[in-house]
């Protein structure tokens, strides 16, 4: 951003709050209060003089701040709607004219049609007040499809901000007399989507509650698939967020039971799966060694009209070199994840193949070669960096801690640079 684009985007924004007469501190309450109506977890639990001093830098020439993407949603809820809380996006309107501050803060084009995008979505149709709910939910249902394909590519604060007024829509649709199957199903893959974007974006707090909402909602469907989904989901979230082995045990083992009263094999084999890795991680190997026969044998019984069928044979390899790497396997545990990181070729795997890349990494290690190990991590540092995937972040932090022995080497130094270079000095 110019002095000059600073200048311009800060007057805008300082027109724009004296137009309703509002204070700093009337406009921070306002983005504070949107926020907890929207349920996106900060600036809603900030004091408002923390945020009151937010706003008073975006409207200093001097600082050169401009509202990230979050700020941006919320300002775009606020200025959407008239003082009489009518819905106005026209031309001349407060939404066009914060619009045009934002053009003047030198927001990307792109970055202004998906604000564009976000708040006609969250707006009731004008057009057709009677628009009927089943189109709703099939247009909200798209939205979460495409949305949950951007996960590794898009920042997770920009699609946390495109999925709020969709969460928003599903919770009002929700209210109806009786939901149909397939709101129920958009709304459990929102929450869930939801859930896993605040975890990326460190509010676990918000991330349990949005859980427990996709599994509530998840169990008044007829199928239990949707339900194991979202409970395996959870446990690995509980698993890296919170380290509580007994607690990611517990949810393990009411996916598997629910995958079980599902129609769905790759949910059911992901289900073991995941019970698999939980259990390595807690040092019972038996265990694990029997949900992964479990998974394998119900692999094998995977149909093409699976809706869940991206979890295959592939995905099945990488829980069993994990949990090979934590029994201390390496040779076998090197193979397996070896198999498995080189089927992670879509868009969508981009932060898995982050952290099979320090799995993979770690288990070159235990076969005593750490150069080898080193390169892997370089690779997963790029991934990180462009993903911002918060389990690869800790996995690297846990191999480089496993490469103490080698500290004096100067690949270990190369590897210290690029990770501050790339995750911590960005």
């Amino acid at each position: 951003m110019t002095a000059v684009e600073g200048e311009l985007g800060a007057a805008g924004l300082r027109r724009l709050r004296e137009s309703r007469g509002w204070s700093w501190a009337d406009l921070a309450r306002a983005l504070r209060d949107t926020a907890r109506d929207l349920g996106i977890a900060s600036p809603a639990t900030l004091p408002v003089s923390s945020i009151q001093r937010t706003v008073a830098r975006w409207e200093s020439p001097a600082d050169r701040t401009k509202p990230g993407d979050r700020y941006q949603y919320l300002l775009a809820r606020i200025y959407a709607k008239t003082s009489t809380g009518d819905w106005d996006l026209g031309t001349g309107s407060d939404f066009a004219k914060l619009l045009d501050v934002l053009r003047d803060f030198g927001t990307a084009p792109q970055r202004i049609d998906r604000l564009i995008d976000s708040i006609t979505h969250a707006r009731p149709s004008p057009r057709n007040p009677a628009r009927r709910a089943d189109d709703l939910v099939d247009h909200l249902a798209v939205t979460v499809a495409d949305l949950n394909q951007q996960v590794g590519s898009t920042p997770f604060v920009r699609l946390q901000l495109q999925l709020a007024p969709v969460l928003d829509a599903c919770r009002t649709l929700l209210t109806g007399p009786k939901p149909t199957i397939d709101l129920l199903i958009l709304a459990t893959d929102a929450y869930a989507l939801a859930a896993r974007l605040a975890f990326e974006t460190r509010d676990d707090d918000v991330a349990m509650a949005l859980y427990r909402d996709a599994e509530a909602t998840a169990a008044r469907l007829p199928d239990r698939s949707r339900l194991a989904a979202v409970l395996t989901s959870h446990t690995m979230v509980t698993l890296h967020a919170t380290d509580d082995l007994n607690a990611a045990l517990q949810l393990a083992r009411a996916a598997t039971v629910d995958a079980h009263r599902g129609s769905s094999h790759a949910i059911r084999a992901r289900a073991h799966a995941v019970h698999a890795e939980v259990q390595a991680r807690a040092g019972d190997p038996s265990a694990a060694a029997t949900a992964l026969d479990r998974a394998w044998k119900t692999v094998d019984q995977l149909s093409v009209g699976d809706p869940f069928a991206a979890f295959n044979a592939d995905r099945v390899s990488g829980f069993e070199g994990l949990c090979a790497l934590y029994s201390g396997q390496a040779h076998r545990a090197d193979d397996l994840l070896t198999r498995s990181l080189t089927s992670l070729t879509g868009a969508r795997d981009a932060v898995q193949r982050g952290i099979g890349a320090t799995d993979l990494a770690l288990a070159r290690l235990g076969l005593g070669d750490a150069a080898a190990c080193v390169t892997l991590l370089h690779e997963a540092v790029d991934i990180t960096a462009t993903t911002g995937g918060r389990v690869p972040a800790q996995r690297i932090g846990r191999a480089r801690r496993h490469l103490r022995p080698w500290r004096e080497e100067s690949f270990v130094a190369e590897l210290d640079d690029h990770i501050h270079d790339t995750l911590l000095g960005r």
